[in-house]
């Protein structure tokens, strides 16, 4: 499993885009990463299928259906938000139903306490034969797959930088970082755990969280970020989404204009994918008249 770098140039500074997004038109970026290893335990335990977490327009959902059906597998997707099911599904539910996958909704107050050892312990009474996986997929098996992101070619640069989720794809950078490098993640949303969570995957500390980007928090956004977005594509033909990678380059090119980056370094960005949100986040800036993403290539076939 290789990506291709498209470098381009800004202020001096080389930008290397590692294109994980185009690793699998519907398993994108660092979901198959994640997957990888995962699927490996299913099918060597021979387990019947997957349970996993995730919200309304989750790329872990939608990957997480897919890969199920590929492997001959069931799944299950626990779903933030009760409220959902008087609700027609959007593209991403819909496409991850079509794969297969039961969709359970349950309240969000019930979804916060998907981790607490009495929630656990009833799924796995009640599905003993389904492995199950966190919300976004980080676990030790999923930060392995992360490991594998970065390449021998990779050891020249100087930064290497990563939207921040869950902490899963960050964790398996750090590992595989060279200590020469400064890895920088830029969370998508506004929580002050991430790197109580970072730490219990990595030993090395040549990492740094960015938090001046995630503009409120998960999901949220402004014209400017889709200006950047639309800009950024027409300029480079490189899609971003509005959740993780626009918010990334929104901010790695704030950052050079402020000069944060030393003249003349190397930095390589992961484009970790998940592209299917834009879909929903347009329906969502028609609704409230705001300017929309120009690109909408949805894929789920």
């Amino acid at each position: 499993m290789k990506s291709d770098n498209q470098d381009i140039i800004y202020k001096n500074i080389k930008i290397s885009i590692k294109r994980e997004d185009l690793l699998h038109p519907i398993i994108s970026g660092n979901k198959i990463r994640k997957l990888k290893y995962n699927l490996i335990e299913v099918k060597n335990i021979k387990y019947d299928g997957i349970i996993t977490f995730g919200g309304a327009y989750s790329n872990h959902i939608i990957a997480s259906a897919y890969a199920a059906k590929i492997n001959d597998l069931m799944s299950i997707g626990y779903i933030r938000g009760e409220e959902l099911i008087s609700q027609p599904l959007n593209q991403t539910l819909q496409a991850a139903e079509d794969y297969g996958m039961s969709l359970k909704f349950i309240s969000r107050e019930d979804y916060r306490a998907k981790t607490d050892l009495k929630f656990i312990n009833e799924l796995k009474k009640n599905y003993p034969k389904f492995y199950i996986i966190d919300e976004g997929g980080t676990n030790q098996l999923a930060i392995k797959g992360c490991e594998e992101i970065l390449t021998e070619v990779d050891k020249k640069f100087d930064y290497i930088c990563a939207a921040v989720g869950t902490g899963g794809t960050i964790s398996g950078l750090i590992n595989s970082s060279e200590n020469h490098q400064k890895v920088l993640g830029f969370p998508a949303l506004n929580e002050n755990y991430l790197e109580s969570e970072i730490n219990k995957y990595v030993v090395k500390t040549n990492w740094q969280l960015i938090r001046n980007y995630h503009l409120g928090g998960y999901a949220k956004t402004n014209e400017k970020l889709i200006h950047f977005m639309n800009n950024f594509y027409d300029t480079y033909q490189i899609p971003l989404d509005p959740i993780y990678t626009g918010k990334m380059l929104f901010g790695i090119f704030d950052m050079i204009d402020n000069n944060f980056f030393q003249p003349n370094c190397n930095v390589l960005v992961i484009h970790t994918g998940g592209l299917q949100a834009i879909s929903g986040m347009n329906n969502y800036l028609k609704k409230t008249s705001q300017p929309l993403i120009k690109y909408e290539k949805y894929v789920c076939s």
